[in-house]
């Protein structure tokens, strides 16, 4: 019975494999600020092993300023000073050239994820940041959209191609799944239980039955997490991309064709069976 098969995947995917995480390009908060009163923010970049970190905040004296930070990433961590610059181009200036203008002194920042981490600012105890994410919260419309899900693992990579389209109820721990057309392949942020906080995918067959499960967290339109097989107890790691948006604008890659095959075959499921399957994964886990 297809149920046995579901007894360890929570654990599987929530035990954590250790990997080295490129941090997502963009707005960074410190997560305590989120409120953005504090009046700083982080915009980062890495490229290779170099971090650039360019961040907006305010003297002693209450004037606005920015710092620029350049350092290499060893470990999932980087040590670089904070810059300031002066003497740079105003609005309806002529050319003028910024100088650096000292540091206020070493920063260091460390990933735990590709949209999570700490930083310790000078004369500052260590703070935790994220990736701030305005445009999707955590429910079933931010799921919409044509998805690529990379699963990799003993020099194998497989490849799910999804169109999640169609809004479904919830199940236990969610708050609403989305799913393809023909309910083989679903989604839904996890709000309780032990996955809480993550985002629960399944793909099964048109007879119900669990074909792979995955874990996972994203920011915008990348993430990264676990995948499992239900026939398998080896963990793979998860990468996904979002190409299309929830109103079906391209995310800046090339769409030549939506031709897909795991998760957008001709056979269909009831939407029951997806949320069924889903739910069970996010409870009981999985196991060969």
């Amino acid at each position: 019975m297809w149920k046995k098969k579901l007894m360890t995947a929570a654990l599987l995917c929530s035990a954590g494999m250790a990997y080295a995480f490129m941090p997502q390009a963009g707005t960074w908060v410190v997560t305590s600020e989120v409120d953005g009163k504090p009046g700083r923010g982080l915009a980062m970049d890495v490229q290779n092993d170099t971090l650039l970190m360019q961040m907006y905040a305010y003297e002693a004296n209450s004037q606005p300023t920015f710092y620029l930070a350049v350092g290499k990433v060893v470990n999932n961590a980087a040590t670089a000073p904070l810059v300031r610059y002066t003497g740079g181009r105003f609005f309806g200036s002529n050319a003028r050239s910024g100088v650096e203008a000292g540091s206020a002194g070493n920063m260091t920042i460390r990933f735990t994820s590709g949209t999570t981490g700490f930083v310790q600012f000078p004369n500052e105890t260590e703070k935790a940041i994220s990736r701030f994410q305005f445009g999707y919260p955590a429910q079933a419309s931010s799921l919409r959209g044509l998805w690529v899900f990379n699963s990799i693992g003993s020099g194998v990579v497989s490849t799910d191609v999804v169109d999640l389209t169609q809004a479904q109820a919830a199940t236990a721990n969610g708050n609403g799944l989305m799913a393809s057309a023909n309910n083989l392949f679903g989604c839904e942020h996890q709000i309780r239980g032990t996955l809480a906080g993550n985002v629960v995918c399944v793909w099964i067959n048109s007879s119900g039955a669990l074909q792979r499960g995955y874990v996972l967290q994203y920011s915008v339109n990348e993430g990264e997490g676990y995948s499992s097989a239900a026939n398998s107890s080896s963990q793979q790691l998860l990468v996904v991309r979002r190409l299309t948006d929830p109103r079906g604008v391209g995310t800046g890659l090339t769409i030549k064709s939506e031709e897909s095959g795991d998760g957008t075959e001709s056979q269909a499921a009831s939407p029951a069976a997806l949320g069924q399957a889903l739910e069970l994964l996010a409870t009981q886990g999985l196991a060969p």
